[in-house]
């Protein structure tokens, strides 16, 4: 029995196993593989040499993949903090988009090209209504994340989004909602719905689709229109779970949605020869965690369900948000609603000062004389270049 193992722990233990039983894409693969040589030196190492007592320290290299959870808690910080100076101090709203259950296996043999088309048929959705005066009578700026877990590992595409309560209309003039009500969750819903249907129908009737795995059977023509029909008879979920009030709650907010993760290693309780125990929130007693074991290959499984296409784009800017747009309107939006500006807390990029604010920890310090280290990088290993996908 081992107790607080990390995900490196798991994959050495039971991802043999799992190939024995199953074939992961090379996406997932590569992932693997990453994870498995993350901070061993695989990847070279630096190190740090005190200027006064010769002191030396030596750092493996991390494998910067984004679905590693030992590499992403910095990384997380310093995008949140560059959020800052584009986040306008009102009201913001918390929205889930969600498909009907039954898509799901189309949607995982079809990532690139339905993941897109969600956070397409999402936007669509947000512009269109907003835009109309009997709404909102401009355009708001939110950002979408797409997370595709539940808490158990489970396969559970959905759209986190994140929008200003107001927005600007082609006049240049700030609209806002008195009463706190943001859009219509009927409306909303249905003309998802809609939107998503129908770029599903286009993507199918153009072959752009794919039928693999628990997907094949939408090969058939009457298995694929009976899936379509189901899902026009459905009442699909969108929920408006709250609103925050001020920059410094949606900044918090960002910090938890955005670069999380489908499993963190805290999460991961005990591991023994067979199984995983892992932390799970169940949602039909309010949300109170609890364990949950796992046979071992099937929590690599379920892991692996969630490693992103190479290249996907899981957090994007809509509306006065969009990188096109944001650096000219936002100052705009900020003089008409007459909010404060806020200022990055850490210079762009630089860790060592991020690291001095996060964790009260000076890394230029050596630790056994208070002298001044130098950072020098060591020969890599192995040829190694950051993870862009």
């Amino acid at each position: 029995m081992i107790n607080n193992p990390t995900m490196q722990d798991v994959l050495q233990q039971f991802y043999p196993g799992y190939l024995d039983t199953h074939t992961p894409t090379e996406r997932q693969a590569r992932t693997v593989h990453h994870i498995l040589n993350c901070k061993t030196g695989a990847y070279g190492a630096n190190m740090s040499v005190c200027d006064t007592c010769g002191h030396i320290q030596y750092h493996n290299n991390s494998c910067r993949d984004r679905s590693c959870p030992m590499c992403q808690a910095l990384s997380n910080e310093l995008w949140v903090d560059a959020q800052n100076e584009h986040v306008l101090d009102i009201d913001y709203y918390h929205l889930v988009f969600t498909c009907p259950s039954e898509l799901n296996p189309l949607i995982y043999c079809n990532q690139k090209e339905l993941y897109s088309l969600f956070f397409h048929a999402v936007a669509e959705t947000i512009l269109e209504l907003s835009q109309d005066p009997a709404h909102v009578g401009g355009t708001p700026g939110f950002i979408s994340i797409m997370h595709t877990w539940g808490s158990n590992l489970s396969y559970h595409p959905h759209i986190h989004l994140l929008s200003t309560c107001g927005g600007l209309d082609g006049d240049r003039s700030w609209h806002q909602k008195k009463d706190g009500f943001f859009l219509p969750g009927k409306a909303m819903a249905k003309l998802f719905k809609g939107k998503f249907l129908s770029g599903l129908k286009t993507l199918h009737d153009t072959g752009k689709l794919c039928y693999e795995g628990n997907a094949e059977k939408y090969r058939n023509q009457y298995e694929y229109q009976e899936l379509l029909d189901n899902c026009y008879e459905k009442q699909w979920v969108t929920d408006i779970r709250e609103s925050f009030a001020g920059a410094e709650t949606v900044m918090h907010y960002l910090g938890r949605y955005t670069h999380r993760l489908a499993i963190s290693n805290s999460r991961i309780l005990r591991m023994d020869e067979n199984t995983v125990t892992i932390r799970v929130k169940d949602y039909k007693r309010n949300g109170e965690w609890k364990e949950l074991t796992l046979d071992g290959i099937e929590f690599v499984r379920r892991f692996l369900m969630h490693v992103p296409p190479k290249g996907f784009v899981r957090i994007r800017h809509y509306g006065i948000l969009s990188n096109h747009n944001k650096r000219k309107l936002i100052p705009i939006c900020r003089n008409l609603i007459g909010c404060r500006e806020f200022l990055r807390r850490f210079r762009k990029d630089d860790k060592v000062q991020a690291i001095r604010i996060l964790y009260k920890k000076d890394v230029t310090v050596c630790p056994c004389c208070g002298g001044n280290l130098s950072y020098k990088v060591c020969s890599r290993y192995v040829t190694h270049h950051k993870n862009s996908a």
